[in-house]
């Protein structure tokens, strides 16, 4: 055989050993949920080529999924009966199951899915913690998260709390604004925006292109007098110690959540100066010198002002003081721009967003568009709002919220929601150290595309939210994967062992 010949013949054999590569694919609907038949690879495109891989990117590692231990979600939970629980458990943190969490989030003090306010230490003035406490925690968040670390021994926490004691904030009430829910008279209301515009600061009035929040709050709720902030820096360091008493360990925590939002359920509104001040001089230090095996991370950012986040995030001290950057809500829309500007700080999606209480396909649609979004802009963690709740999951303040899994409060009977199965198209595959390689972008907002490569298997992650096919290829070392996507179909194809 001449040379010409051996080159022929060689190109062929790898165009074949290829295209013979096992390629399956899944497929949910609504009306059929997880089928699988088989798939493969050809020569030629067949459809838009939105992604393009040859194996040697280098993408964004993935490290974990996880969901959150709320109250609401322990009573949906003890709904079931005890089979129910361990198949659900199972499901969800089993590393067989179908979503193969490994991560937890849980709030100190009452956030917005606890069944009523409570804070872990009642006693005003108490800067010391005498009585700082977590009783309430041990009879409803501790044994929720105690039954999926029967599946997931290895379970991990990360901490942050929606607000911090009432006597610690200047309304002195857990809320941030009136409300028919809460007891917070209205006349307190305005402290939100009482205090002057700083210079160069702008303070958003009505609509301002979709930017949130509308109107930025002028100054902290958290007294910022340093014996509270000290004494609050304290009870991060004793709920971790107390929660590791139970044997969960808290290895992340975070300042807040959604600063942002200016809630009539338990919330706290801070300023860019009192972030700063908080992280850098108090909670940062407290962490180094109790706990320096448990990460500080920035977050959670609910906002798409970039310039605010910004404002922040280029403070030279809080970027060696932090581990990552965790986003939520609108804040997703500036993951582009996060990722370039602090390339050494991971980021974290740090809460899906609840939707309001269908639990329909249509919030299966949105939150896989969540999924491919959030990955394909580099979060290298994901976090599940609430992963079980009872009817329309109402919250003690009027809201209704969606869930994994939806729980008849008649019957008792169980129902795994559209959003389960978009989770579990990403979850089942995308395990802690697989590359995200090629994401298809914000252009593909009906039809998301995400490329990962988990070893010598790729993983295609596919939606269509239209009401006609899509036919769409991924360029994958030189041959093609075409797309054959039902309309309004979860889609995942493995290509490889």
């Amino acid at each position: 055989m001449n040379m010409r010949h051996l080159i022929l013949s060689s190109l062929l054999l790898a165009g074949t050993a290829l295209n013979a590569q096992k390629v399956t694919k899944y497929t949910t609907t609504e009306q059929a949920p997880w089928t699988s038949a088989k798939a493969a690879l050809s020569t030629k495109a067949e459809g838009t080529v939105v992604a393009t891989v040859d194996g040697t990117e280098k993408g964004t590692t993935f490290r974990a999924w996880g969901t959150t231990f709320n109250e609401l979600d322990w009573d949906a939970f003890n709904l079931l009966s005890r089979d129910d629980q361990d198949e659900v458990m199972h499901n969800l943190f089993a590393s067989d199951g179908d979503l193969r969490f490994t991560h937890g989030r849980v709030s100190m003090n009452a956030n917005d899915y606890a069944r009523s306010w409570y804070q872990c230490d009642d006693v005003v003035g108490d800067l010391h913690l005498k009585y700082f406490n977590i009783e309430r925690d041990k009879r409803n968040i501790i044994p929720l998260a105690r039954a999926a670390q029967k599946y997931c021994p290895h379970l991990q926490l990360f901490m942050s709390p929606w607000s911090p004691p009432a006597w610690m904030k200047i309304n002195q009430d857990y809320c941030v604004q009136s409300s028919p829910y809460n007891n917070q008279p209205k006349e307190k209301d305005y402290l939100l925006y009482d205090a002057p515009i700083k210079p160069g600061e702008m303070q958003l009035m009505g609509e301002s292109n979709g930017v949130f929040p509308r109107r930025l709050a002028t100054q902290d709720y958290f007294i910022q007098d340093p014996r509270y902030l000290q004494s609050y820096a304290d009870m991060f360091c004793r709920f971790i110690d107390l929660y590791a008493e139970q044997g969960l360990p808290i290895t992340k925590v975070m300042y807040q959540n959604e600063a942002y939002s200016y809630t009539i359920y338990p919330g706290c509104a801070w300023t860019a100066e009192g972030t700063l001040r908080f992280n850098n001089d108090y909670l940062a230090p407290a962490l180094r010198k109790n706990h320096p095996e448990v990460e500080l991370w920035i977050g959670t950012f609910n906002t798409n002002r970039l310039d605010y986040v910004q404002k922040i995030l280029d403070d030279q001290t809080l970027q060696a003081n932090v581990k990552g950057i965790a986003t939520q809500w609108e804040c997703r829309e500036n993951l582009p721009q996060l990722k370039s500007r602090y390339p050494q700080l991971r980021l974290m999606m740090s809460e899906s967003e609840c939707g309001n209480g269908s639990m329909d396909w249509k919030a299966g649609e949105h939150t896989f568009f969540l999924l491919s979004d959030n990955l394909g802009n580099g979060c290298d963690e994901y976090y599940n709002w609430n992963f079980i709740l009872a009817d329309k999951g109402q919250s003690s303040w009027g809201w209704t919220q969606n869930a994994l899994i939806q729980v008849d409060s008649k019957t008792r009977q169980k129902r795994y929601t559209a959003e389960y199965y978009a989770y579990k198209h990403f979850c089942q595959f995308v395990a802690p150290g697989t590359e995200m390689i090629a994401y298809a972008g914000r252009d593909y907002r009906t039809t998301p595309v995400v490329v990962f490569r988990n070893g010598q298997q790729i993983i295609v992650t596919v939606g269509n939210f239209t009401d006609a096919d899509a036919r769409l290829s991924v360029k994958v070392k030189g041959q093609y994967l075409n797309i054959a996507a039902a309309p309004h179909s979860f889609n995942t194809y493995v290509i490889g062992k």
